[in-house]
């Protein structure tokens, strides 16, 4: 049997597999960050590698024309990483308690080595009062031979500010 839509030509037992997979690899990026993993978390990374989150009046962004929260390639990841990590992250020292929740995962495209896949989010910090920022990720993904490494993440919070939230200072 074949599916139709993002996986045409891709067998369902494939595409099960597939999809089985892509969760996994969601689910242990979502624990890395909320054991405050960050070296193992970056490590999912790509060396071309890039980490969208857009504004909240502009979900459909493009960092090449648009004003964005973040637009960091694996360099910005690494030095983000290295200052979350340390004392210097005044907002986050001692870091925030988060938990993922990671649901709706979506395989919504293949081309080679190359896998699209969107979810949906809630992330729960808590610092003193507790926050929920709630949105959805896009993701493409490379299959190299140890395993899934990220090369496209973008975070759309349906969030219609932050102002309740004051600034982002985790990683989503």
């Amino acid at each position: 049997m074949s599916l139709r839509g993002p996986l045409q030509g891709v067998g369902l037992p494939g595409a099960t597999v597939l999809r089985l997979a892509v969760d996994e690899f969601l689910y242990h990026e979502a624990a890395l960050l909320d054991e405050w993993r960050l070296d193992d978390w970056l490590a999912l990374f790509a060396d071309d590698a890039r980490y969208v989150v857009p504004t909240t009046d502009l979900p459909e962004g493009d960092p090449q024309r648009d004003l964005v929260l973040i637009d960091d390639n694996r360099t910005r990841l690494q030095g983000r990483v290295e200052r979350l990590k340390s004392r210097h992250a005044h907002r986050e020292y001692p870091w925030s308690r988060t938990r993922r929740l990671i649901a709706n995962v979506r395989v919504t495209g293949t081309a080679g080595a190359e896998i699209e896949t969107a979810a949906n989010f809630v992330v729960d910090r808590v610092r003193g009062d507790a926050a929920a920022l709630v949105g959805h990720y896009e993701y493409r993904l490379l299959q190299t031979a140890g395993g899934f490494k990220i090369r496209y993440r973008r975070a759309i919070l349906d969030l219609e500010s932050l102002r309740d939230h004051g600034s982002i200072s985790i990683i989503l």
